[in-house]
């Protein structure tokens, strides 16, 4: 590994090492929650057109998957370009440098017909962001927001919810996180310039690399943690009706603490998938719940190689994942399918 992807993952072994490190720790420390087996994913593209990356925006936007930014190497400037894809076979870059310069770990979602990319970090260096951009086509991008009400931060969650844009959680400084520097307050917007500050510190603790989304009508954050100097990850699962009163769904769920990992809705449950602790380094394993507190692993004889920082969307009726951190960087391209509910009873 080099010492450049050693900043962001604190992991000072050889790749083989750790390798090896990995398949000792998940043959001895097996999970005692049974898992489904499931459907084999399918690898759709072994290279994408795309520079391979972690630490990018996704989306699904004009009927098109949508990748943006991310991070190359802690000594390279972060990656500007933007591409969409119709299949996942075919991309088309719509610009190679946007005029956002923070885009590792940015928050990106849609909201009302438009694209939206804010908050996330400049590279080299630790200079976080708190600009609000748009864009309706991917090409052309305007600068809603110089500065929002919540302070600039990296790896935040985000969602829409109640038909207004959440930030929520992140930290203001990459490479230290403490009391001061990581956050739980929780920001809402109808437009990106006027923020309103829901509640300055909610119910579950705080923390950075996090991931969020909205499910069951309600908003949903779990994972992540602290990350440097110390480590300490989390695997609870909270959820609130309104973004300012939270609820414990579990203080523990079956997969193991992580950050850097992926979280979607799909098939009316929610998704786990991949991450990394500096315990076990990457995770390749993937689970899923109705409920947040009771959890399924399910199992694919053909999948994924472990890995974090990897996009993860729902289109077309699939699941998609990409690029990510998988030993090295990549620009794969991965689908899987569940065709009967009864594959996930």
């Amino acid at each position: 590994m080099t010492e450049q992807r050693a900043e962001r993952a604190g992991l000072w072994y050889t790749r083989r090492f750790r390798a090896v490190l990995g398949l000792i720790l998940i043959g001895t420390i097996a999970s005692p929650v049974e898992g489904r087996q499931g459907p084999d994913w399918v690898l759709v593209n072994s290279q994408a057109e795309w520079q391979p990356r972690d630490s990018q925006g996704e989306f699904v936007f004009d009927n098109h998957m949508w990748i943006l930014g991310g991070w190359f190497a802690a000594k390279q400037p972060n990656p500007r370009d933007v591409w969409k894809s119709p299949d996942g076979k075919q991309w088309t870059r719509t610009v190679q440098q946007a005029p956002w310069e923070h885009s590792d770990l940015a928050a990106a979602f849609v909201y009302k017909d438009k694209m939206w990319f804010m908050g996330g970090r400049k590279l080299p260096g630790k200079e976080n962001s708190n600009k609000v951009w748009s864009s309706t086509d991917g090409a052309g991008w305007t600068l809603q927001c110089a500065g929002a009400g919540w302070c600039p931060r990296v790896a935040p969650c985000f969602a829409v919810f109640k038909d207004r844009m959440w930030v929520f959680g992140g930290t203001e400084n990459f490479y230290d996180d403490n009391d001061q520097t990581l956050k739980n307050d929780v920001w809402s917007s109808a437009d990106g310039k006027d923020w309103k500050l829901e509640t300055p510190q909610a119910a579950w603790p705080k923390r950075t690399n996090a991931q969020a989304v909205v499910f069951d009508n309600k908003l949903w954050i779990m994972g992540g943690g602290r990350w440097s100097p110390e480590t300490v990850l989390h695997n609870d699962v909270w959820c609130s009706e309104d973004g300012v009163r939270w609820t414990q769904a579990t203080a523990a769920a079956p997969w193991k603490p992580r950050q850097w990992f992926s979280l979607v809705v799909y098939r009316g449950r929610l998704w786990v998938l991949g991450g990394w602790s500096r315990a076990d380094g990457n995770y390749g394993d993937v689970w899923y719940s109705s409920n947040g507190k009771d959890w399924t692993e399910l199992k694919s004889s053909v999948i994924w190689k472990p890995r974090h920082e990897h996009s993860a969307l729902v289109f077309q009726d699939k699941l998609w994942l990409w690029g990510g951190y998988a030993d090295e960087l990549n620009s794969e391209v991965w689908t899987l399918q569940i065709e009967h509910e009864e594959q996930l009873r």
